[in-house]
């Protein structure tokens, strides 16, 4: 049996009729551009996330391009940054002049570590932690070290739509709404997914929000006066129109895939040298990707693609190594938490659409390797 690592067709043939119903609106009605459409869904997006603000943007990259130059990084300046992560968490931060210093994450749960970003938060412009494969970093922490060095905290949610954290008074915030600004990429294969790139930032900060809507449009306050110089970083209204159309089953959606996770967790318990990344107590993960660990992950990616299995790798080239930020002077050793992840780590199949035979090939296949 062959399975993809993401069906993205199957997420379409669910939401088809909803899905070309809002695409047809925005056609015939021409607003392609900052149109009704794209006001509607800025509007659900933020009552999902549960903050003030949600401004679409054209991609996730965008997103976070838009949210740094906005909090007033540039040139000079450093960002506190995890280098487990795609690398466009680090390239806007090198578009604005500045440089990543790279955080060391935590090896449990692969995400920003606070006790590492303690010891190098002293002089940074902004940290950004990442939200990585949809499980929350540990941001009562991270914003407590963030906010005694009094630097804003710009979330990278590009993998975490939905994704929850509990602070130490009990209350719930979802990804996005923690820091001054969540950065969420809409790209195909993410939880929520666009039929193209697009991206949003989330914020409480009325005037914050106000910059980001300046910046993403030319800077403009009207159709001909630009304010400041600013990007072309607009979400089409067509992208906008897709993900409203999809948004209302996304909670639904992120429990199945924790049920996938939690059937793959149950049914491989003991297989080989396997270890599935714990549940942090007081972070909810939305499970962007069914992650699994294991000293033989390229032979068994092998193994899986000889049976039709489409497993992946998140992420083999940690971003202080990648030849592009060779500049940095990094070499391999210098953060083996990180290393390590990026040598073990493997994606197993997971989509809310995979089925229980699918499900159960998988499994057969990741015992059969081991066996």
């Amino acid at each position: 049996m062959n399975v993809p690592l993401v069906d993205v067709k199957a997420a379409y043939l669910r939401h088809k009729d909803a899905i070309d119903a809002a695409m047809r609106d925005v056609v015939e009605s021409t607003a392609f551009i900052q149109g009704p459409r794209l006001r509607a869904f800025e509007e659900a997006f933020a009552v999902f996330c549960g903050t003030r603000h949600a401004i679409g943007v054209g991609s996730g990259t965008a997103a976070l391009h838009l949210a740094l130059a906005a909090a007033g990084v540039g040139a000079g300046d450093e960002v506190a940054v995890p280098a487990h992560s795609f690398i466009a968490t680090i390239e806007p931060v090198s578009w604005l002049g500045a440089k990543p210093r790279f955080v060391e994450i935590d090896p449990l749960t692969g995400a920003m570590d606070p006790a590492a970003l303690k010891n190098v938060v002293d002089g940074v412009r902004a940290v950004l932690p990442v939200h990585i494969h949809g499980r929350p970093a540990d941001m009562e922490q991270i914003g407590a070290i963030a906010a005694d060095a009094g630097v804003p905290v710009i979330e990278d949610a590009a993998q975490a739509h939905g994704a929850e954290i509990t602070r130490a008074d009990g209350t719930v915030v979802r990804a996005g709404g923690y820091g001054l600004a969540g950065c969420f990429s809409f790209y195909p294969g993410k939880n929520l997914g666009a039929f193209g790139d697009a991206g949003a930032i989330t914020t409480n900060d009325d005037d914050f929000a106000a910059a980001v809507r300046r910046l993403r449009d030319h800077g403009r306050t009207s159709k001909y006066e630009h304010e400041i110089i600013g990007y072309a970083h607009r979400m089409d209204t067509l992208q906008a129109a897709v993900l409203h159309a999809k948004l209302g089953t996304l909670d639904a959606d992120n429990q199945r895939r924790a049920e996938l996770v939690a059937g793959y967790e149950s049914a491989l318990a003991g297989v080989g040298d396997l270890w599935f990344p714990p549940e942090t107590p007081g972070r909810h993960s939305v499970y962007h990707h069914a992650l699994v660990r294991t000293a033989h992950r390229d032979a068994l990616l092998a193994f899986l693609s000889e049976r039709g299995i489409g497993a992946g790798v998140h992420y083999p080239v940690p971003l202080h190594l990648q030849p592009a930020y060779e500049f940095l002077g990094f070499q391999r050793g210098d953060l083996p938490a990180t290393e390590a992840w990026a040598d073990q780590c493997l994606s197993l199949p997971l989509y809310p659409e995979l089925t229980s035979s699918q499900h159960a090939a998988v499994v057969a296949a990741v015992t059969d390797f081991f066996a």
